[in-house]
């Protein structure tokens, strides 16, 4: 196989666009388990105390990421945000306005492989979200699973990341206004479909969050980031083959998905885990009042999803044309 070297004579400011994509992707695939060795392997060293006194941190900090998490404002509007935006580049969309005094839910489609779209738009500040939507404060959903990790559990609510579960995800809702949670509607099993040239939103049985949204009368946003599947290749892995029984199997054990994904390399553009550079455009949609009903009918969750699904497609028919996806393409809902 040839290799595709870069160039020597690369612009500094792709090499930093580069460099902050590359501790993007480390925080997503290895700072996790890093952290977790570094927990117990200090416990082992002079260093021991260290340990001690996070799990004494950890014993009464414990419920924080289900209180609404703690971002760090400074660590969101670091200028390697704006290189790893850049480096696609990521773009948030904005269809309509969205009333600060009301608080909404995102259904973010597709998942894609590592939610690119998602972090750089809604976790960081690099795309211009607050300006877009002034007053609102977003927040994010991750695998509760992350947050058992210790010390990275911390990095990732810096960037108002907290746990996909209801309670976690109902704290935020609970405001007078000014919210919006940001759901990855097909989660990790999704990723599993995220491979170039397709549409496929695992969305024909979610209803989850269709519920919460009445509970609290909370608007519905449907958000659609075309791109998202575009940036890494994925093994084939169809329903029905081995290797997909294989990783769903897994993911029903372990609660995380694991895509064989590649991409380019650091210093080549032939083979790696690194996304390829290829644009993320991220179309905000229209909000669908939602009235709280604590109590919600089969019939009402159903109509109320049903409706999400129509306004999801509406908002795909109408922007595909300008990010090259053909005209006669439409989203297939599983």
């Amino acid at each position: 196989m040839k290799i595709d070297f870069a160039p020597l004579e690369t612009p500094l400011h792709r090499r930093l666009q580069t460099a902050a994509v590359v501790q993007w992707v480390f925080s997503f695939i290895g700072l996790a388990p890093t952290c977790i060795f570094l927990f117990f392997y200090l416990l082992f060293t002079r260093f021991w105390l260290i340990s001690v006194l996070y799990s004494v941190w950890w014993f009464f900090d414990y419920d924080t990421p289900s209180r609404g998490g703690r971002r760090a404002p400074f660590l969101c509007g670091l200028k390697i945000w704006e290189y790893m935006r850049d480096y696609f580049p990521v773009k948030l969309v904005k269809t309509a306005d969205l009333d600060p005094r009301h608080n909404y839910i995102l259904g973010f489609h597709p998942h894609g492989v590592l939610v690119a779209g998602a972090f750089s738009n809604f976790c960081v500040y690099a795309t211009g979200f607050r300006q877009l939507f002034p007053g609102l404060t977003s927040y994010m959903l991750m695998l509760p699973l992350w947050f058992r990790c210790p010390f990275f559990r911390d990095y990732v609510m810096c960037a108002g990341l907290i746990p996909s579960n209801k309670e976690s995800a109902s704290y935020p809702l609970c405001k007078r206004g000014g919210t919006a949670v940001v759901i990855a509607v097909g989660g990790a099993p999704e990723a599993l479909d995220a491979h170039p040239g397709t549409f496929n939103v695992l969305l024909a049985n979610k209803k989850g969050f269709i519920k919460m949204a009445m509970e609290h009368g909370a608007h519905l946003v449907p958000v659609f980031s075309f791109g998202e599947n575009e940036v890494f290749d994925q093994v084939k892995n169809q329903r029905g083959t081995w290797l997909r029984w294989i990783q769903e199997r897994l993911q029903s054990i372990m609660g995380i998905s694991l895509p064989l994904f590649h991409g380019r390399g650091i210093f080549q553009y032939s083979f790696g885990l690194m996304p390829y550079r290829r644009p993320i455009n991220t179309v905000v949609g229209k909000p669908i009042r939602v009235e709280r009903n604590e109590k919600p009918t089969v019939e009402e969750l159903d109509a109320l999803h049903q409706l999400y699904m129509d306004e999801l497609s509406n908002l795909f028919d109408e922007h595909k044309g300008n990010y090259g996806v053909d005209k006669d393409t439409h989203l297939n809902f599983v």
